[in-house]
């Protein structure tokens, strides 16, 4: 599993959302990782400083990365619904929806103001 993290601009702990591999190489040939830029920032997490590549979530990424994560979840959910039929087992239910819910996990952070920094390995 690989992360993409949140942080605050004040030494709250981050929020992180575990990523699988594939997952997270579907995402970097996406916007994704097109919008916004990493600059190497210092910040202060847990009381310690660190130097993190990290993209600043200003109301211009925030908007895109939002836009972007709410078609990939339309698009997502009607793949999903395709794919899934009529009576699927719980594992082709897991298997299925597992994008459907890292992008909202995603979403969510991005959504919420208190973050201020997105790090995308």
């Amino acid at each position: 599993m690989l992360d993409i993290s949140f942080y605050t601009a004040n030494d709250q702990p981050p929020s992180t959302v575990e990523v699988a591999k594939d997952f997270l190489l579907w995402l970097s040939e996406s916007d994704f990782y097109k919008i916004g830029k990493s600059i190497t920032r210092k910040i202060q997490i847990e009381g310690e400083e660190e130097k993190l590549p990290l993209v600043q979530l200003g109301k211009g990424n925030r908007k895109k990365l939002r836009a972007f994560l709410l078609e990939a979840i339309t698009q997502e959910s009607d793949a999903m619904l395709t794919q899934l039929g009529d009576s699927p087992s719980k594992k082709e239910y897991q298997d299925a929806t597992y994008r459907l819910r890292k992008l909202h996990e995603l979403r969510k952070c991005v959504e919420n103001e208190k973050y201020q920094y997105l790090q995308r390995v």
